[in-house]
C-alpha cells in the first residue's frame, strides 16, 4: 500500500466514526457522557468491549510473540475466564446496587475519602500510562508506513492520533464510544479473519481444516507448561495471573466498568459478561493462531523482522496484495482506538467525579464545562506520554510492559477492594495512601531478590503479590483500629 492509500482509508475510517458520534450526540449532557443515560443494549455493549479488551497491543504483541513464547498466553486467557466470573458474580451485582458512575465511589464509602482519591489516582496513572502504551503501538506503525515518506515528526503523528479521537468523544463520551466499539470490533475480526485466510493461502494449505492442522502440528502450537515453576511461562502462574488481570483490569477499571454499567439492568450486564468473555477467549485462540501462520510465513519468504513488526511488515509489505494491507490497517486503527478513545472517556469521568465532584459540587452547566476542559487535559497529557515512550521503549513485546506495569499499579486497587468487599474491618483513612504507595515499592524489592538470588520469575504473578501486600497492610493497620464502620458496603 501507498501512503495516499493509507491516508484515504483512515480518512474514510474516521469519517464513519465521527458521523456516528453526530448521530447519538444530540440532547447530550453530563449523564449521556459519563453514563450513557443507562440505556444501552447488553450485546452492543458486549461486542463492542471485545476490540476495547484487546487493542491494538493484542493485535500485534500477540501474534508477534508466538515466535519466542509459543501460545503460552493462552493459559493467561484461561484464568480470564475465572476472573470474569468473579466480575458477573461480585462485582457487578455491587456497583448496581450502589447505583455508581465511578467505582471508586465504592472505595469513599467504604473507607473514606482518601481511599477513593487513592483509588482513582491510581486508575489514572494506570490506565494513562496503558492507554498510551497502546497508542504508542500503532502511531509507530503509522509513522513508518505512512508519516516517515510525508516528512513528518513522531510527535505530529501522535498529536494528530490523539486528535482524531477528541473529535469523535466530546460530546457525549461514552454514549457515542458504545457505538463506535461496535463497528471497530467488527473491523478488527474481520482483519483477522482475512489475515488468517491470505496467509494460509500462501502458505498452499487446503481451507480451514488444513490451517487447523498446520497449527496444531506446529512446535509453536505448545500451550501448556508444566516443567519449570521458577520460569514466568508456568501454568499456574499465568492462570492465576490471568484471572486477576481480568479482575483489576476489567472488574476495577472505571474504563472497562463504565461500559457495563451503561446497561439496563444487573441482568443485562451479566448477561453481557457472560456473552463477552466467551467470543473473547476464542479470538485470541485466533490470534495466536495467526502468530503461528505469520512466523511460518516469514520463516518461508525470509522475512527477518519479528515481536510487535512481524505483523505489520507481512500485511504490508509481504507481497500478499492490497486487501490484506487495507483490512490490516483497518484492523489495527480499529482495535487501538476502541481501546484508547474509552480509556480518554473513563479518565475525564473519573477524574471529574471521584477527584473534582462535579456531580455533587457544580450546576448541568458547569458540569459540562468543566467535563470539557478535563478532557482536553487529559489529550494533552496523552500525547506528552506518547512521544515519551518513543525514548523509553525500544524492544521487547509491548504486551509483556503492559502487563508488567499493570501488575504494580492494579496491584493496590486489587487490595483495597479485595479487603473491603471481603473483610468487614475499618482503618483510618491516611493509611490507605500510605499502604497502597508503598505496595508496588515492596513488591518490587520482593520480585528482584526472588530473582536474582532464588531464580524465581514472577512474570505477570506480581499482579497478585502486590494486591496480597495492599491486603495484609491494610489489615494490620485495621488492628489499631478497632470501631466498626459508619458506612460499609459489603457483596
Amino acid at each position: 500500500m501507498t501512503p495516499n492509500q493509507i491516508l484515504i482509508t483512515i480518512a474514510a475510517y474516521f469519517a464513519v466514526l465521527v458521523g456516528i458520534s453526530f448521530l447519538v450526540s444530540r440532547n447530550s449532557d453530563s449523564a449521556t457522557f459519563f453514563r450513557g443515560n443507562r440505556s444501552s443494549p447488553w450485546y452492543v455493549v458486549a461486542f463492542g468491549m471485545i476490540g476495547a479488551s484487546l487493542s491494538g497491543v493484542t493485535f500485534i504483541s500477540v501474534p508477534g510473540a508466538v515466535e519466542a513464547g509459543a501460545m503460552n498466553y493462552f493459559q493467561v486467557v484461561l484464568g480470564y475466564i475465572l476472573g470474569y466470573a468473579v466480575i458477573g458474580l461480585v462485582l457487578l451485582p455491587l456497583y448496581y446496587r450502589m447505583n455508581l458512575t465511578s467505582i471508586y465511589s465504592y472505595l469513599g464509602d467504604r473507607f473514606g475519602s482518601a481511599a477513593q482519591y487513592t483509588g482513582s489516582s491510581f486508575f489514572l496513572l494506570s490506565r494513562i500510562v496503558g492507554a498510551s502504551f497502546r497508542l504508542y503501538l500503532v502511531a509507530g506503525v503509522l509513522q513508518t508506513f505512512v508519516f516517515d515518506a510525508m516528512g513528518i515528526e513522531f510527535w505530529q503523528t501522535v498529536a494528530f492520533t490523539v486528535l482524531l479521537i477528541w473529535v469523535y468523544t466530546f460530546k457525549s463520551g461514552i454514549k457515542t464510544i458504545i457505538w463506535t466499539d461496535t463497528l471497530q470490533t467488527l473491523f478488527m475480526l474481520i482483519a483477522v479473519g482475512v489475515a488468517i485466510y491470505y496467509i494460509g493461502d500462501s502458505l498452499n494449505l487446503q481451507g480451514i481444516g488444513g490451517i487447523v492442522t498446520f497449527v496444531s502440528d506446529s512446535e509453536l502450537s505448545q500451550i501448556f507448561f508444566w516443567d519449570d515453576w521458577k520460569s514466568d511461562q508456568y501454568f499456574f502462574k499465568q492462570f492465576l495471573s490471568g484471572a486477576f488481570i481480568a479482575i483489576v483490569m476489567t472488574g476495577l477499571d472505571q474504563d472497562m466498568m463504565q461500559k457495563n454499567l451503561t446497561c439496563r439492568s444487573l441482568k443485562d450486564a451479566q448477561k453481557n459478561i457472560f456473552w463477552f468473555t466467551i467470543v473473547l477467549t476464542f479470538v485470541n485462540l485466533l490470534f495466536l493462531a495467526l502468530g503461528v501462520l505469520l512466523t511460518a510465513f516469514a520463516k518461508a519468504e525470509s522475512i527477518t523482522v519479528s515481536k510487535d513488526a512481524l505483523f505489520p511488515t507481512v500485511a504490508i509489505d509481504g507481497g500478499l496484495g492490497i486487501g490484506i494491507g487495507l483490512v490490516f490497517l483497518l484492523g489495527l486503527i480499529a482495535a487501538a482506538y476502541s481501546s484508547a478513545d474509552s480509556a480518554l472517556t473513563s479518565l475525564t469521568t473519573s477524574f471529574s467525579v471521584d477527584i473534582v465532584k462535579i456531580e455533587s459540587r457544580f450546576n448541568e452547566k458547569k458540569q459540562q464545562r468543566l467535563r470539557k476542559l478535563f478532557h482536553i487535559g487529559f489529550s494533552l497529557v496523552l500525547i506528552g506520554v506518547i512521544v515519551g515512550f518513543e525514548y523509553i521503549i525500544k524492544d521487547a513485546s509491548v504486551i509483556n510492559k503492559l502487563f508488567v506495569f499493570a501488575g504494580y499499579t492494579y496491584g493496590p486497587l486489587l487490595g483495597m477492594f479485595g479487603f473491603g468487599i471481603l473483610t468487614k474491618r475499618q482503618l483510618r483513612q491516611g493509611t490507605v495512601p500510605i499502604i497502597a504507595i508503598a505496595a508496588p515499592f515492596v513488591t518490587y524489592f520482593i520480585s528482584y531478590l526472588s530473582s536474582t538470588y532464588g531464580g524465581f520469575e514472577f512474570g505477570f504473578f506480581v499482579l497478585l503479590l502486590n494486591g496480597l501486600i495492599t491486603f495484609i497492610g491494610m489489615l494490620i493497620a485495621s488492628w489499631f483500629y478497632e470501631q466498626p464502620a459508619a458506612n460499609s458496603v459489603q457483596v
